[in-house]
Formats: structure tokens, sequence, C-alpha cells
């Protein structure tokens, strides 16, 4: 799919995510919205994403799967948009001499840093998708963070230079259009499926994971996802296990 959506730039709002959501019936089948500040940033898991204003990409990218050319996606295979978007900021990042990872399910990482958070909220119409609004944290010229984020690092540590935030924007958003144009048969779809396992995080290495549900820790190893898009760990018995977004949790 051509890039031909413009990129609405906006100097402050709440979320983009809100934001989008609150224009989805006016704005186009495939827009982005992106915001010098954030008041409200979301994260995952209910979390607020902070953000030092004018520094760091806040933005969110709608698309409505089957309109205007559009492949339709099936609800059951929603977690190619997680496949979509992870594998553009990939792209990006490796663009500007940044190695980086997926964090299953839509982190990305690089080394044991976090650089990009995602939120994806998609609306279902039937068995369908009708609309996803795709919200990305991304990390880019701030350089000091709160002392309550854990491990966070951005474009400008790892590159060691200050990057332009609209010409970052523009070309991840270029090859996101790419891989949406692979979505649009069952051959781009597997091949998007192999990428994105190629990429991920400690995937087939040893590490400690928790499980909250259970109030446990074990040592498993990530051997792939489901056709859902759950994640597959083996534990140290060789038996492999299924986990949904929050019955397992990572330890860094």
């Amino acid at each position: 799919m051509k890039n031909n959506a413009d990129i609405i730039w906006l100097e402050s709002t709440d979320s983009t995510n809100s934001e989008a959501a609150r224009r989805i019936s006016d704005i186009d089948k495939l827009s982005v919205i992106s915001a010098k500040t954030q008041t409200k940033g979301r994260g995952q898991r209910g979390n607020v994403w902070k953000s030092e204003g004018g520094r760091n990409l806040t933005f969110s990218i709608v698309i409505k799967p089957g309109t205007g050319g559009m492949p339709e996606i099936a609800a059951r295979d929603q977690f190619i948009i997680c496949e979509l978007i992870t594998l553009a900021l990939k792209d990006c990042l490796a663009s500007c001499g940044i190695s980086a990872r997926i964090k299953w399910p839509n982190d990305i990482y690089v080394g044991d840093k976090k650089i990009c958070g995602i939120l994806i909220e998609n609306t279902l119409k039937g068995e369908l998708v009708g609309a996803s609004i795709i919200g990305v944290g991304l990390n880019v010229n701030q350089t000091e963070f709160p002392e309550d984020l854990p491990n966070p690092t951005s474009m400008k540590i790892e590159g060691g230079r200050e990057y332009d935030v609209e010409k970052v924007l523009e070309d991840l958003f270029g090859r996101f259009c790419k891989y949406l144009d692979m979505a649009a048969d069952d051959g781009g779809r597997e091949e998007l499926r192999d990428l994105y396992l190629a990429d991920l995080y400690r995937k087939d290495e040893w590490h400690n994971y928790d499980l909250p549900l259970e109030e446990r820790r074990f040592r498993g190893m990530i051997r792939g996802i489901s056709g859902i898009g759950n994640l597959l760990v083996e534990d140290e018995d060789g038996r492999r296990f299924e986990y949904g977004f929050k019955e397992i949790g990572y330890v860094l």
C-alpha cells in the first residue's frame, strides 16, 4: 500500500490513541496522528506512558481493514497487527544503526532495555477487525528518564546522536505500509510470522519467568507463538505451555 496518508501533527493531546478514537469516524482508512506532547499517554496493562515533550515520538496509526483496497483481517488473526508494527519499528531502528528485537507481544528492546512501547486497540465487526488504533511511544532524543522506569533507553543513547523525529516517523510509516501489503495473502502472512519469530527477544534461550495467576516462578525457553499469537514456552522438563497476555511475566 502506498504511503499517501497525511500525518496529523498536534502540539498536545491527552493520548494519541484517545484522539484517534474520537476522530475514528472521520479519518481515512490509513491515518496517522502524532503529538509533540501527551498529557495522559497510555501504555500496556493500564500503565501511564511517560515521555519528554518534543524529544520523542508519540503517535497512533489507524487502519480500517477491508476498506479502500486494504486487506481484511479476521478477528482470530488480529495478532498480525502486532507483527506489522513491530517489524516496521525494528527495520526503522536498523536503518539508524540500532539493532533491536521484539519482546512479545509488542515491545521493542535494545539488549535488555526498552526503547519502544505499543498499545493496540482493535474494534471488531463480527468475525473481522473493523478498525485498529496502533499507539506507539518511541524514545528518540530523550536521555534522562524517571527513576521508576526500570530499563529505558532511546535512539540517541544507542545511536550517539540526535534524530529528526518527523523524518523518523515518515520512514517508519513507509515501512509499515510495506508490511501491510504483505498481509493481503497467505504467503505474505506466513512470511510476516517468520520475520517476527526471527527477531523474537529471548527465543531459544533459558530465562526465568513469572506466572502471576499461579504465584510462582519457573525457568523456561521461548519456542515461538501459537496461531493466535500466544507465547509458547518450554520448561526444563521438556513440557510446552501456551500463555496469553498477562498470564506470564518476564524476569529482567
